[in-house]
């Protein structure tokens, strides 16, 4: 669900930031709402009414955030779109940006409760830190970023700016979130591969942890701009090389596991 929305969404932002095809970005916006509501109530229904279901420890995982990144990404382009639509299609859209961020963050809270649950009352083993884990601070850099556009649209819908004290507050509770899970997953996976000796592998799995590198450089940057906390604005820059560093390694990955396993050193 995640993956493919987010996928539509980054591709409809990139067209509104980056070129005059708007019209292009607005058909994204519209098919990727469409497919979160299709995919969010199927899934979620299907779950739910299921018959026989796994134990916490072994069905809940940092995978399941990515329903929080889905929603925070219609989110993200509903108020990139807003800025750029005449009213009264500006204050909808807007409302529904503001309704897509306040519930990705419940959404957090209620998922992430039981990631929190079963890291810290279950057993842990190596394989179980899978990257995915990621998107425990994925999750919250995308909803910072939201946050910050909202942020900017005040100006565009007056309902806004009677949220302003609480959208500046949420969007640096979600920052503060996100920036405490980057040293822990660090050290995580120290324990994981240093200390325990897990073998470090290439696995599809880790572009999962490549992308929320790039989206805690990119909503620390809009949040900087938008609140105006320039004291920040070296964690941006850092962070876009690291996850270009992250990048490159999990490519190189990529290639050499097309390689014939004699052929690998």
């Amino acid at each position: 669900m995640g993956y493919n929305t987010g996928c539509s969404v980054v591709l409809g932002s990139q067209f509104i930031m980056l070129t005059e095809f708007t019209l292009a970005g607005r058909v994204l916006w519209v098919f990727a709402i469409l497919l979160w509501l299709a995919l969010t109530y199927t899934i979620f229904t299907a779950f739910t009414v299921k018959e026989e279901k796994p134990s916490l420890d072994k069905g809940i995982t940092g995978g399941w955030l990515l329903a929080v990144v889905a929603t925070q990404s219609i989110a993200v382009l509903s108020a990139l779109i807003a800025v750029d639509m005449p009213q009264p299609y500006k204050l909808g859209i807007n409302f529904l940006a503001l309704s897509m961020w306040l519930w990705g963050g419940m959404l957090y809270i209620w998922m992430m409760s039981l990631i929190f649950y079963r890291y810290t009352f279950f057993k842990f083993s190596p394989g179980d830190l899978a990257p995915p884990y990621w998107i425990n601070m994925g999750a919250m850099a995308i909803s910072t970023l939201a946050g910050s556009l909202l942020i900017v649209n005040v100006k565009d819908a007056p309902f806004l700016d009677s949220l302003l004290p609480f959208l500046k507050g949420f969007s640096v509770f979600y920052w503060a979130t996100g920036t405490w899970w980057i040293p822990m997953l660090f050290i995580l996976g120290i324990w994981r591969h240093v200390y325990k000796k897990f073998p470090l592998e290439y696995d599809p799995l880790y572009w999962g942890a490549v992308f929320p590198l790039g989206m805690y450089a990119a909503s620390t940057y809009e949040m900087t701009a938008a609140l105006g906390f320039h004291f920040l604005d070296f964690i941006p820059i850092s962070f876009f090389y690291l996850a270009l560093v992250a990048w490159a390694i999990t490519f190189i990955g990529l290639v050499r596991s097309f390689r014939p396993a004699k052929l690998r050193g």
